[in-house]
């Protein structure tokens, strides 16, 4: 499901919004190959031939003429921390905001349905250090919490932030793996982009959450046509780092053969560690549906299981 920025999001409720995306997103789920996930009934999962039949609903049964067995609690919970970069270049275009603002939409919707699982998640806010870290808990009362954590980011919002001169991903990533003490999913939005010049620093961070057993997704968020194409107009433009505030002066077409082929080493970098970690890594375009967000989200939590 897609909704694009316009006035009327930007004054609805953060809860509202998410509620939309994930009910809009099941209705369209139980029409499709994906119907067994476990979203409409958390607390169940399917029947295997040649189980006990003691624990199957049939009231479920009666209702979707399929077999499903009562799981308990414990056996559903899943611990969930879902971390969001709110550096400068986060808020690029700086018209739009559009990369801070799909991120934070995508963590709305990705926390509301892991407290509709009865799974705990907690919200993790970080630039050049980590700025809020909240509790891990499956409470509505803290659901409240995580989506006035989430929808304070607006303030930052009304203007791009100060450059602080970089971003420290790797940093954070390293913090966290040690942070977390229990076994979890970490969920990362952002555009990778860190300010260390090695890139290994930042291979290495994520390495350190998967060594300390942690499954993890990072969300690739970024402006494709610009970012990785650079499709712009062909007429001298002023670029300027929303990271160190440098400006430069250009036409576009000089630079954009070199310029592709640089994103495009970095982002084939990235994803072949990623996946020589068993990371999931996800290109999460700014343009593009939320429901990969809550797709890639399903089909890791049944793996975990």
């Amino acid at each position: 499901m897609r909704i694009e920025p316009s006035d009327n999001i930007s004054k609805a409720s953060l809860e509202l919004l998410a509620r939309q995306l994930v009910e809009g997103f099941i209705t369209g789920l139980h029409k499709s190959p994906y119907h067994g996930f476990s979203v409409e009934f958390a607390e169940h999962r399917l029947y295997n031939e040649g189980e006990t039949t003691r624990h199957v609903d049939w009231r479920v049964y009666a209702r979707t003429d399929k077999l499903f067995t009562k799981r308990y609690e414990e056996e559903t919970n899943l611990r969930c921390l879902i971390a969001i970069d709110i550096s400068s270049s986060m808020f690029y275009p700086a018209q739009t905001k559009a990369k801070i603002r799909f991120a934070k939409h995508a963590a709305a919707a990705l926390a509301y349905l892991l407290n509709r699982q009865r799974d705990a998640v907690g919200v993790c806010l970080f630039s050049d250090a980590i700025e809020v870290l909240t509790p891990v808990k499956s409470s509505a009362t803290h659901l409240d919490k995580l989506l006035r954590v989430l929808n304070d980011i607006d303030v930052k919002e009304k203007s791009v932030p100060a450059p602080r001169g970089g971003t420290h991903v790797a940093a954070v990533l390293h913090e966290l793996a040690e942070k977390i003490h229990r076994r979890s999913l970490v969920v990362i939005f952002s555009d990778m982009f860190d300010s260390s010049e090695n890139a290994d620093d930042l291979f290495k961070a994520l390495q350190h959450l998967k060594h300390n057993r942690h499954e993890v997704i990072v969300f690739h968020v970024m402006d494709n046509q610009t970012e990785l194409l650079f499709n712009f107009d062909d007429r001298p433009m002023e670029f300027i780092d929303l990271e160190s505030g440098e400006r430069l002066k250009l036409n576009p077409a000089d630079v954009k053969e070199s310029y592709k082929e640089a994103a495009e080493r970095f982002h084939k970098s990235l994803k072949m560690r990623c996946n020589q970690y068993k990371i999931d890594f996800i290109e999460a375009d700014v343009r593009s549906d939320f429901d990969v967000i809550l797709q890639t989200y399903l089909i890791k939590r049944e793996k975990m299981r």
